[in-house]
C-alpha cells in the first residue's frame, strides 16, 4: 500500500466515523442523554475528566457502541479500498487473492492443467465452535449486520438527497434499538442458542458467500488467460466442506449430552433439506422452457416418464401443473421427492444427496444439449455447488472428549465387567495396550445395549449410540471425526475404538483423529503417529488420508508463542514425513483461535507460515466464538475470507509439488530461538508468585463468572494453571494490557542469539523477510507488543497487593517487554512507524476511549475484591461484564 492510498484509507475512515458519530449523538440527543454527548466531544481531551459521569453504567454503553461503529466503519473501508484495487490494478494486486494466486502459480511455471489438478483436490473445512469468546448479544450481532448493509449503501452515489436521509433515520433507528438492547449476557447462553448462531451462518451467510466466492473464482481464472470451460462444472472447483463443535464437542462440556447431539444432527438435516428446496423452488419459477421452442432430448422425457410413474398420483400432478414445459416438469418431480425426503419416507424420498446430484446432472446435460450454456451456468451451477458443499448434512459434527474422561469411562466398564481387576487407572501403560489389542480382535461387546455402567462410560456410550442411530438410517455424512483431546498415546486412540465396538459402529467408519495440545504432547506426536499407522486397527481401514488435529491454545499456555509456533511447525514437518513412509497424507486440522496468541490472523499469510509439504490438498480449521461473526456476518468481507482460505490452500498445496526442504542451518537457528523463548516464559509462569500476581492484576476472576458461553471457564474447576481453559487465559492477559501470551520470550531469545549466538541472529534476520514462518511469527508477535501497554501494565500491576510479589513479578515483565520492543525493530529493515503505520492508526483512534474504560474496570475491580466477591452481588458484577465486553470491542479481541 502506497503512502498516498494509506492516506486516503484513513481519511475515509475518519470521515465515515464523523458521519456514524453524529447518528449516534443525534440518537442520545432524542433521548435526552445530552450528558453523554459530551463523551464524543472530549474523545481526545484527558479520559480522567469523562470519567466523572454520572451514570456510569450508561457511559460504559456509550463507549462500546462507539468503538464498535468504529470497527464497522473500518471493516466497510478495507472492503471498499480493496474494490477500488480490483478496479484500478486487478484482483492480482490484492493479497491472498486468487487473481494473486494464479499469478503466482504461473510465474512458477504451474500450467493451467496442473492448476486445475489442485484445484479438484483441494478441500477446505472451516469447522465453527462455540467456545466462550463471544462477548456479544445475538441480537446485537443483527443490529451490526443491518448497520454494515446500511453503510455499505451510502457508498452508492446514485442516491438522492431524500433517500440519504432516509438511509440516516434507519441508521439511527438501528442505533436506538441497539442502545435500549443492553450487551452483556445477564444469563449463559444455552448450547440451543449457540446452536441457532451458527446455524445462522450454514443457512443465510455461507451459502450466498459461497455463490459469491465462486464468481470471483471464475473471473479470475478467465482472467489468467485459462479456458472459461473448465469453470463450468461444480467437480472442477474446490470443496468447500463445513463442520461444527456445537452439540458434538464435549471435552469440558458437562451440558452436551447424547439428547442435544441427536438434536444437532437432525436439525442440520432438516435445515439443509430446506436450504436446497428452496433454491430449487427459485429455480422452478425462472426457468420457464416451453417443449415449442425448446426440442426436449430424449433421454430428458424418458427420465420425467420415469419419476413421474415412481411416485404415483403425485408424479402425475406435478407434471400436469406445467403442461408443454418439460424443464418445470422434472424440477416439480425432484420437489416432490425432496418432500418425501423431509418427511423421511425414504422409499419415495432421495436415499443421499448424491442422488440428487446425479437428477440434477441429468437436467444439466438437458441444458447443455439444446444449447443453454448460460443458464446452466447462472442458474442451475450454484444448485449443484451448493449441494456438493452442504449435502444433506449442512455440516459434519465432530464428537470430541478428554482422554481423562475416556479412561474413567473405560475403567468404569472394565470395573463392571471384570469386577476382580485391579483399578484400570492403576495398570501399566503396557498391560492397557495388551488388553485393547486383545479386545479389539472381537465384535464381542461387554454387555447388552441398556447396561448401565457409571456415569462417564454411560455419556460417552450414549453419545455414540446417537451417532450409530442417525447413520443408520440418513448414512454417514453428517458425522466428522472423533476426537480426542490431550492425546499422550497410542491408548488414547484405541480406546475410542473399544467405545465404537460397544455401540455398534463399524471399524473405519469415522476417523479417530488424535489431538496434539501440549508441546510435550507435540513433540511426542510423531512416536504415537508411528505406532498408530502401524497398529493393525488402522491398517484395516485401508486409509490413504489420516486427520491429525494440533492445538495451538493449550501449546501457547504450555511454553509460550514462540515454542508454540515452532512446534508446531516441526512438529508438521515430522508427521509429513511420517506419513510419506506408509504412503499416506495427514489432514491437518488447526484449532486456531481469534487471536494472535492462539493462532488467529489472516488466512493467507497463516497458510503461508506453513512447512512446505505440509498442506497436500486438505485443511481444516476451527472458526471460534467472536471470530465467526468478524469475518464472516458481513458478506463482503465474508467472501474475502473464504478467497484467502481456499486460495491459499490452493496455493499451498502447489508449493508442495515443487517445494524445497528447509535448510538446516535456519532449523537449527529457530530451534535456539524457540528454545531460548520456552525457557524464560517457564521461567515466569513457574515464579513462585506467579499465579498470585495472576489473579489480581487481570480480571480472571470476572471472566470465570462471565455468561459469554455455554461452557465452564475450567475444565475440571480446580483453580490451577493446568485447568484454566486458554481462551480466558489469554482474554484476561489482552483486557490488562500485559498481552504476555502473545509475545513474551521473543525479546529475551532474539537479544540472547543477538549477544550469544551471531551466527545463528544473523542467518534470521536476513531471512526476516524471505522465510514466510519467520516473517509471520514475527509480524504478529510485534502486533501483539504494540497493543501491549507499559503504562496499564503498571496500574494493573498495581492492584497486587502483596508489594514484593507486584514488584518482583512486574520487573521481570517490563524488562522483556522492553527487550522485545527493541529487538524485533531491529529485525526489520524499515522503522516500525513506516511499516505498521495502519496498525498504529487503529489504536491511536481508539486510545481515549479505551484508556476509560480501563480506569472503570480498575476501578470496579477494586470496589468488587473489597466486598468479598461472590456470585451474589449482581450489580457490580453486570457493570464489569459490561465494562469487558467494551473492552473487548474495543481491543478487538477475547480469547
Amino acid at each position: 500500500m502506497t503512502d498516498v492510498s494509506q492516506q486516503l484509507l484513513f481519511e475515509k475512515i475518519r470521515k465515515d466515523m464523523d458521519f456514524l458519530t453524529q447518528r449516534f449523538k443525534n440518537v442520545l440527543i432524542n433521548l435526552g442523554e445530552h450528558e453523554l454527548v459530551k463523551s464524543f466531544e472530549s474523545q481526545s481531551g484527558h479520559p480522567e475528566i469523562l470519567v466523572k459521569q454520572a451514570d456510569e453504567s450508561k457511559h460504559i454503553q456509550t463507549l462500546s457502541i462507539y468503538l464498535q461503529l468504529m470497527n464497522l466503519v473500518e471493516e466497510n473501508a478495507a472492503v471498499q479500498f480493496r474494490r477500488k484495487i480490483v478496479d484500478h490494478s486487478g484482483s492480482a494486486n490484492i493479497r491472498g487473492s486468487w487473481g494473486e494466486t494464479f499469478q503466482r502459480l504461473q510465474a512458477d511455471g504451474f500450467t493451467e492443467d496442473e492448476i486445475l489438478k489442485v484445484l479438484t483436490a483441494t478441500e477446505v473445512t472451516p469447522v465453527l465452535t462455540a467456545h466462550p469468546t463471544e462477548a456479544k448479544r445475538i441480537s446485537v450481532l443483527e443490529i451490526h449486520r443491518d448497520l454494515y448493509l446500511k453503510l455499505v449503501q451510502l457508498e452508492n452515489t446514485s442516491f438522492s438527497k431524500t433517500e440519504i436521509k432516509a438511509i440516516e433515520r434507519d441508521i439511527e433507528t438501528l442505533i436506538e434499538r441497539w442502545w435500549r438492547t443492553g450487551e452483556v449476557y445477564l444469563e449463559k447462553p444455552t448450547i440451543q442458542s449457540e446452536r441457532n448462531n451458527v446455524l445462522h451462518y450454514f443457512t443465510k451467510v455461507f451459502p450466498k458467500a459461497l455463490a459469491k466466492h465462486d464468481e470471483k473464482l471464475k473471473d479470475s481464472w478467465i482472467s489468467a488467460g485459462f479456458d472459461a470451460s473448465h469453470m463450468q462444472k461444480p467437480s472442477n472447483f474446490p470443496l468447500l466442506s463445513f463442520g461444527s463443535w456445537v452439540g458434538g464437542d464435549r471435552d469440558g462440556h458437562p451440558y452436551v449430552s447424547a439428547d442435544i447431539t441427536a438434536e444437532t444432527l437432525m436439525l442440520h438435516r432438516k435445515s439443509a433439506l430446506e436450504l436446497i428446496e428452496k433454491q430449487i423452488r427459485e429455480l422452478a419459477a425462472k426457468i420457464s422452457f416451453s417443449a415449442i421452442r425448446n426440442p426436449t432430448p430424449g433421454f430428458f422425457e424418458q427420465e420425467i416418464k420415469s419419476l413421474q410413474e415412481s411416485l404415483g398420483e403425485e408424479g402425475k400432478q406435478a407434471v400436469l401443473r406445467n403442461s408443454f414445459e418439460p424443464w418445470r416438469q422434472y424440477i416439480n418431480l425432484l420437489l416432490v421427492k425432496l418432500e418425501y425426503t423431509k418427511e423421511q419416507n425414504l422409499e419415495k424420498g432421495f436415499t443421499n444427496a448424491q442422488e440428487l446430484s446425479q437428477k440434477l446432472l441429468i437436467m444439466r446435460e438437458s441444458l447443455m444439449s439444446i444449447g443453454a450454456i448460460g443458464i446452466m451456468e447462472t442458474l442451475l451451477f450454484p444448485i449443484e455447488r451448493q449441494l456438493q458443499c452442504f449435502g444433506f448434512h449442512l455440516a459434519k459434527l465432530d464428537i470430541r472428549q478428554n482422554s481423562a474422561f475416556h479412561d474413567k469411562a473405560l475403567e468404569q466398564i472394565i470395573q463392571h465387567s471384570y469386577p476382580y481387576e485391579a483399578l484400570y487407572s492403576t495398570w501399566s501403560e503396557g498391560k492397557k495396550t495388551e488388553f485393547l489389542n486383545r479386545e479389539l480382535q472381537t465384535n464381542r461387546p461387554f454387555g447388552v445395549i441398556g447396561t448401565s455402567y457409571g456415569e462417564e462410560a454411560d455419556k460417552v456410550l450414549g453419545c455414540y449410540r446417537v451417532v450409530k442411530k442417525h447413520c443408520d438410517r440418513f448414512g454417514k455424512d453428517g458425522i466428522g471425526s472423533f476426537i480426542v483431546s490431550m492425546t499422550r498415546g497410542l491408548n488414547d486412540l484405541l480406546t475410542v475404538y473399544v467405545f465404537m465396538r460397544e455401540a455398534g459402529i463399524a471399524i473405519g467408519d469415522f476417523p479417530v483423529v488424535p489431538l496434539f495440545e501440549t508441546i510435550e504432547d507435540l513433540q511426542a506426536s510423531p512416536q504415537i503417529m508411528k505406532a498408530y499407522l502401524s497398529h493393525p486397527i488402522h491398517q484395516r481401514q485401508e486409509r490413504d488420508v489420516q486427520e491429525v488435529m494440533l492445538g495451538y491454545s493449550d501449546s501457547n499456555k504450555d511454553g509460550g508463542i514462540v515454542a508454540s509456533r515452532w512446534n508446531i511447525h516441526q512438529t508438521e514437518q515430522a508427521l509429513s514425513s511420517i506419513a510419506l513412509q506408509h504412503g499416506m497424507r495427514f489432514k491437518y486440522f488447526h484449532g486456531i483461535g481469534g487471536t494472535i496468541s492462539r493462532g488467529g490472523g489472516k488466512y493467507h499469510r497463516f497458510l503461508e507460515s506453513m512447512p512446505v509439504g505440509s498442506l497436500t490438498g486438505e485443511i481444516k480449521l476451527t472458526v471460534q466464538g467472536e471470530t465467526i461473526a468478524q469475518q464472516f456476518a458481513n458478506l463482503l468481507n465474508g467472501v474475502y475470507n473464504l478467497e484467502m482460505l481456499i486460495s491459499g490452500t490452493v496455493l499451498q498445496t502447489a508449493k508442495a509439488i515443487k517445494g524445497e526442504a528447509l535448510e538446516a542451518e535456519k532449523i537449527n537457528a529457530a530451534e535456539q530461538l524457540a528454545a531460548i523463548a520456552q525457557e524464560h516464559y517457564k521461567q515466569l509462569i513457574q515464579h513462585p508468585d506467579f499465579i498470585k500476581f495472576y489473579a489480581e492484576a487481570t480480571p480472571i476472576d470476572v471472566l470465570e463468572l462471565s455468561k459469554i458461553g455455554s461452557r465452564p471457564a475450567r475444565r475440571t474447576g480446580t483453580r490451577t494453571l493446568a485447568d484454566l481453559r486458554a481462551i480466558p487465559w489469554v482474554f484476561s492477559w489482552t483486557q490488562s494490557r500485559f498481552n504476555i501470551t502473545g509475545w513474551f520470550g521473543m525479546g529475551k531469545a532474539l537479544r540472547t542469539l543477538r549477544t550469544e549466538h551471531p551466527e545463528s541472529y544473523t542467518l534470521l534476520k536476513q531471512n526476516q523477510d524471505r522465510w514466510p514462518f519467520l516473517r509471520y511469527v514475527l509480524i504478529q508477535l510485534e502486533t501483539n507488543v504494540l497493543n501491549a501497554d507499559e503504562q496499564w501494565m503498571n496500574t494493573y500491576a498495581a492492584l497486587v497487593k502483596d508489594e514484593g510479589v507486584r514488584t518482583n513479578l512486574l520487573k521481570i515483565i517490563l524488562e522483556e517487554y522492553k527487550n522485545c520492543m527493541d529487538e524485533l525493530e531491529l529485525m526489520f529493515e524499515t522503522p516500525r512507524a513506516t511499516r505498521r503505520a495502519s496498525l498504529l492508526d487503529t489504536m491511536e483512534r481508539r486510545t481515549a476511549a479505551i484508556e476509560i474504560l480501563h480506569h472503570y474496570q480498575i476501578n470496579n475491580l477494586m470496589a468488587w475484591r473489597e466486598t468479598k466477591p461472590d456470585e451474589n452481588n449482581q450489580e457490580i458484577i453486570t457493570r464489569l461484564l459490561q465494562i469487558t465486553t467494551a473492552l473487548a470491542n474495543g481491543l478487538k479481541n477475547t480469547g
